[in-house]
């Protein structure tokens, strides 16, 4: 029998960025908050010497076991869905930190169009600009009600950039540190870019440029351009991650503690509210339940909505008849991009995860597209993240890809290609979804999460354009080889593309077309919150983490306030 402990005010299932927030803000205000981790502890101790590129990188140390639990997928529903054996479309995090963990640092706002994309589209372009078969809506929040967290959150993480962005919404301050070291390569697509009439700005980057001290009085070193983040954790703590900054926030407070190895396999409900959670201790094997008056889910997009699927919390979405909204809206991102052979030799080896130059000029509704098959765009950029030996053999396309040609080739071209990327919007489409396997479980009898999910013509049509236009600012560049990406076609699980899986417990104004509401409480348990990209009613043009961020903020005020009014926030 499971083992029923002690009544906390908050539990969070998952410690990492969402999770670090929420447990960070209601411990400062005096709330008894405890993190349930199924991963184990670390720290920047735990990085020192991790510059090992085949352990990292291309073993996946720091990501998820999946021997224990993975997820199955299909293209669509006539296929058979299969389990995901191994890590590659999508890294997902284990362990404190979670994702935040081995992060690049890109930290975006979205657009002001992202958070009105229906009303927004409709009144510009009509409502027959794309099919009813895509589910576009509203967030039930705007870009403006938004932005006091967005600039909480980037004050608590400290990110570098600049304040050039002519697309980007209205700031209330300028970023907390500068922009990073504007380097030759970026210089060169810098130029390029404004030849061309676009407006090109530095990244806004979670690697700082200089050290800084959060308002929690929290500190964060200056990166050192090693290289080393992507799939790595940061052993000079000038990444910033949940273990430097709002984690220890929150244990100062002493009113927050983690409990590590503990697998949450079900939120337990009782009427319209939820009562805790039960979990298993992946050491011991023995389940306990934890008590609290609010339960927030702060993991992964996949387990929140996993973890109320199981639960029987929600009304799973249907795409026959369109019904129920557990599930619905998964989308993912559209990634155009070029490759450039060049005849100079360039420092490709230097750099951090972050450090790069982009342009919105063709991102959300930055240009017109009343003549254009799609919706919607990409920010485009090109980043410097430092080329490591293993994932890096750039060859032109008329070189083999294997025997002496390609090595000789390979180490000629090392120091002498550069790579121009997108990151496009994902439109919600009825067909692309999260249930749960009817055959599959995991190592604890919990059924596997099933994921439906393809490109549709919104995201061919939209990657053609896009390519195009990249294309374009590379031969600028003066590459000598200019190599555009292949059209993509069906989407293929077993290539590494992002980490930025959206949707499946989306928000919204309506409980009619959405699981939480612009607080993130659960419209059918008012003690519920759910929080992270999950929420997100369709994927932008840029990585997620800034935008869930501020989100998170807002939604640990919100549970102070529910912990004194109780009730529905809306």
């Amino acid at each position: 029998m499971a083992k029923t402990l002690d009544k906390v005010n908050v539990v969070t299932v998952g410690v990492g960025w969402m999770g670090g927030i929420i447990a960070a803000e209601c411990a400062k205000a005096g709330m008894k908050v405890r993190g349930l981790e199924r991963g184990k502890p670390r720290g920047t101790a735990d990085y020192q010497m991790i510059h090992d590129e085949y352990r990292y990188a291309i073993r996946y140390e720091l990501m998820q076991d999946l021997s224990k639990e993975t997820i199955t997928f299909r293209n669509h529903r006539k296929m058979r869905a299969l389990p995901m054996r191994q890590l590659g479309s999508f890294l997902l995090g284990e362990n404190l930190g979670g994702s935040g963990t081995h992060w690049n640092g890109h930290t975006f706002r979205f657009l002001p169009y992202d958070f009105q994309i229906k009303t927004m589209t409709e009144q510009k372009y009509g409502k027959n600009k794309l099919s009813s078969d895509y589910l576009l809506q509203d967030w039930g929040v705007t870009y403006d009600e938004l932005e006091p967290y967005f600039d909480k959150f980037e004050k608590t993480t400290g990110i570098s950039g600049e304040n050039t962005n002519p697309f980007a919404g209205k700031r209330s301050n300028d970023f907390p540190t500068p922009p990073m070291k504007r380097t030759p390569i970026l210089k060169k697509f810098e130029t390029a870019a404004s030849s061309m009439g676009y407006h090109p700005y530095m990244l806004p980057s979670a690697n700082l440029s200089q050290a800084y001290e959060n308002p929690d009085g929290e500190a964060i070193n200056a990166c050192q351009y090693c290289g080393f983040c992507e799939r790595f954790g940061c052993e000079y703590g000038a990444k910033t991650s949940p273990e430097i900054t709002v984690v220890p926030t929150a244990m100062k407070t002493g009113n927050f503690d983690v409990t590590f190895h503990a697998n949450v396999v079900e939120v337990l409900k009782s009427g319209n509210k939820v009562t805790g959670v039960r979990y298993v201790d992946t050491q011991s094997g023995e389940e306990f339940i934890q008590p609290a008056d609010v339960v927030v889910l702060t993991s992964y997009v996949m387990n929140n909505a996993k973890l109320l699927m199981v639960s029987n919390i929600g009304e799973q979405y249907n795409p026959d008849t369109g019904r129920g909204t557990l599930g619905k809206n998964y989308g993912y991102q559209i990634l155009p991009g070029v490759t450039g052979f060049f005849d100079e030799q360039m420092n490709v080896f230097m750099g951090a995860g972050a450090l790069g130059m982009t342009i919105d000029d063709f991102n959300g509704d930055s240009f017109d597209h009343s003549d254009l098959d799609f919706i919607h765009g990409a920010s485009i950029s090109i980043t410097q993240t430092g080329y490591r030996p293993i994932q890096t053999n750039p060859v032109p396309p008329d070189v083999p890809a294997w025997g002496p040609e390609f090595k000789k080739a390979s180490i000629e071209n090392y120091t002498r290609m550069l790579s121009i990327g997108g990151q496009g919007a994902s439109m919600p489409h009825k067909e692309n979804f999260m249930s749960l396997d009817p055959d599959y479980r995991d190592a604890y009898g919990v059924p596997l999460l099933q994921l439906t999910y393809n490109f549709t013509e919104q995201d061919r049509n939209m990657h053609k354009y896009l390519t195009d236009r990249i294309a374009e600012i590379m031969k600028e560049m003066g590459a000598k080889t200019v190599v555009p990406g292949n059209p993509i076609s069906d989407y293929d699980i077993v290539p590494y593309q992002t980490t930025h899986n959206t949707g499946g417990t989306i928000m919204g104004a309506d409980p009619a077309n959405s699981v939480v509401n612009p607080y993130l409480q659960h419209w059918d348990a008012e003690n519920l919150f759910v929080v992270g990209a999950g929420n997100f009613p369709h994927n932008g043009g840029y990585n997620p983490t800034g935008t869930i961020g501020a989100l998170a903020y807002r939604a640990a005020e919100a549970i102070q306030k529910y912990s004194k009014t109780g009730g529905s926030l809306v």
